[in-house]
């Protein structure tokens, strides 16, 4: 048993380790499949989670090919042997599924005939939430029959792996659950956003053009001061507009990397503000799984020194550790502040959500300021275990 716990145990380490690196449900559950095919020796493997509507949300498969499966159809439904395994905490193992009472419905002319089967539900806090189904074992033939068997060994190993995919399924689910929360909360931030800053720059903007009608017939001097005003209110609006709109559609990280995000930044925000603005990436600062998050609280590091300090330089800097983690800072010259001030933190620069989100990724947010004297926020990200 120890030499099938080997691959059993990689494959739950695969499974929690895909779930570590932010994939989807989607792609875990078919890392899970795949292990699972491999771990049992099956010809076809496939794992179902149920809808609770009678059908599956999602059913993946392996060792069908893609033209196979676009030939039977729509997902199955839960009935037959595929809803049995959904209704109890028992696994089931039969030389030959046609003999089974259950054996019945939803069977397409171009599906690969199958006898041999091995069925595990996977069970969370929560009872049933899906279940492996393995069919047409392959390797020895056990003398006196015709084919080869799925055993108690294989039944024992894909056990152990439905129980670590119960967590890596849920794990999955909630990481997924928690992006959605973080772009609601992101469009949330973007409209207040729009609301405090745009908002008021536009009312501004009516208020100027009210006043400089009414000077025009006795002090055009004045008139046009007002109209000064109103062109400059206006330019800060659009270029407050151009980086909203620029914040909706952010970097792909994917494609460019958390270095080439940030330069991608930085070249932004040089077009829309009179600043200077340097990017220092230095080696070792490799890809990670938080990425997204990292960059994020440089963006907003950023922002705020633009729209809250009045730098006349900031300074970005993406460095390694040393030691696989990463280090941000981004500092400026601007007016400073007072970290502390409660009615500082109520009001604007979002500090509070910078450091909530840098502990939500291990990270050390350590923010230094003080009026007149510039502002030097540093992230410190930890290498993931």
């Amino acid at each position: 048993m120890d030499e099938r716990l080997s691959p059993a145990l990689r494959a739950v380490s695969d499974a929690v380790l895909a779930v570590a690196a932010q994939l989807s449900v989607e792609e875990v559950l078919q890392r899970l499949v795949d292990g699972a095919r491999e771990l049992a020796g099956a010809r076809f493997a496939a794992l179902g989670i149920p809808d609770g509507e009678g059908g599956f949300s999602r059913f993946l498969v392996s060792g069908i090919d893609d033209r196979l499966i676009a030939t039977m159809g729509p997902l199955p439904r839960t009935h037959g042997l595929l809803g049995a395994m959904l209704e109890s905490r028992r696994s089931f193992r039969t030389e030959n599924i046609h003999g089974h009472p259950r054996f019945r419905g939803w069977w397409p002319a171009e599906h690969p005939d199958m006898r041999s089967f091995l069925g595990v539900p996977i069970v969370s806090r929560d009872g049933v939430i899906g279940a492996f189904y393995l069919t047409e074992k392959e390797g020895p033939v056990p003398a006196g029959k015709g084919e080869a068997l799925f055993g108690a060994e294989d039944q024992e190993v894909i056990e152990l792996l439905a129980a670590h995919a119960a967590i890596a399924i849920t794990n999955a689910r909630l990481y997924e659950r928690s992006r959605e929360l973080s772009i609601l909360s992101e469009r949330n931030r973007l409209a207040l956003e729009l609301h405090d800053v745009v908002s008021q720059k536009l009312f501004g903007m009516v208020l100027t053009a009210e006043a400089a009608e009414t000077l025009l017939d006795r002090d055009v001097a004045a008139a046009r001061l007002q109209i000064d005003r109103l062109q400059r209110l206006a330019r800060e609006a659009l270029a407050e507009l151009r980086s909203l709109i620029l914040e909706l559609r952010p970097p792909d990280l994917e494609r460019d990397g958390l270095a080439g995000a940030l330069r991608k930044e930085v070249d932004m925000l040089r077009r829309l503000h009179d600043v200077e603005i340097e990017l220092d990436v230095q080696n070792g600062a490799g890809a990670g799984a938080h990425d997204p998050d990292v960059l994020r609280i440089a963006q907003e590091a950023m922002h705020n020194a633009l729209r809250h300090g009045a730098p006349g330089r900031v300074s970005v800097r993406l460095a390694g550790d040393g030691d696989g983690g990463l280090v941000v800072e981004v500092l400026d010259d601007g007016s400073g502040f007072e970290p502390g001030d409660s009615e500082v933190r109520s009001k604007h620069l979002g500090l509070t959500s910078m450091e909530e989100r840098a502990r939500s990724i291990g990270g050390r947010l350590e923010v230094r300021s003080a009026p007149g004297a510039g502002t030097a926020v540093r992230l410190e990200v930890v290498r993931s275990a």
